[in-house]
């Protein structure tokens, strides 16, 4: 009888793990997918030249945290490298669906000058540069959140969960905004050079404005029961 309890508690343990890393799995590759459409769009906030996606992709980082605290290290870095090769798919599908033959029906718009096809095209069709750039930039600089959080936990204390969160995301959030920024819209739009640190600078701060907000969610997951 004994047994059969002791039996049921394991199984329930693993079924806890294996559902939390599903919701954190899902969570990540999601805030990452739509990180990468928000890119497509360059806005103007107060003055500042911005990429949407630069409000839902801070959230990455905190999440990817909370991965490496329930799940380990290997899980933290195989959610990064699953994101980024699910954003390639996803952006290869886009461009895929772009050139398939529009029907009749996509017609011209009332007063518009394209057609709902080139349209389509022109917004979701890939720009090579961002998508490389982006995957570039997501994979070098979660790494090394990744790297920083395990030689916080390891090396320096495990205690103050909020700090290891705070010091992963300011050695990568800097590295992110720089790679993303110069090689999506410097090198690949060859904008002015004052646009492209005007949405570097803005990238680092909404991105540390997110990570302070953000600490809290870390204490929603338990500790893996063992480092790897």
């Amino acid at each position: 009888m004994m047994g059969i309890k002791e039996n049921g508690r394991e199984a329930h343990g693993v079924s806890s793990v294996a559902g939390g890393a599903i919701v954190l799995t899902g969570a990540y590759v999601a805030a990452q997918m739509l990180s990468d459409i928000g890119s497509l769009k360059i806005a103007s906030i107060a003055g500042w030249a911005v990429d949407a996606g630069t409000f839902v992709y801070p959230i990455t980082f905190t999440i990817r945290d909370m991965i490496h605290k329930r799940l380990g290290k290997k899980a933290a870095r195989t959610s990064i490298l699953l994101a980024a090769g699910v954003n390639l798919v996803m952006a290869l599908y886009f461009w895929l669906v772009s050139i398939l033959p529009p029907d009749a029906s996509w017609a011209i718009w009332e007063g518009a000058t394209v057609t709902m096809n080139e349209a389509f095209s022109r917004v979701l069709s890939p720009a090579w540069t961002i998508v490389v750039a982006s995957i570039l930039a997501e994979v070098v600089s979660e790494l090394i959140d990744t790297e920083v959080y395990h030689l916080w936990t390891t090396k320096v204390t495990t205690r103050f969960q909020w700090m290891r969160v705070l010091v992963s995301n300011a050695a990568s959030v800097p590295v992110d905004s720089l790679i993303f920024s110069w090689l999506a819209f410097g090198i690949g739009f060859g904008m002015p050079a004052s646009e492209v640190w005007q949405i570097f600078w803005f990238n680092v701060i909404v991105k540390g404005l997110v990570t302070v907000a953000s600490l809290p969610a870390i204490y929603l997951v338990k500790e893996a029961p063992a480092a790897d």
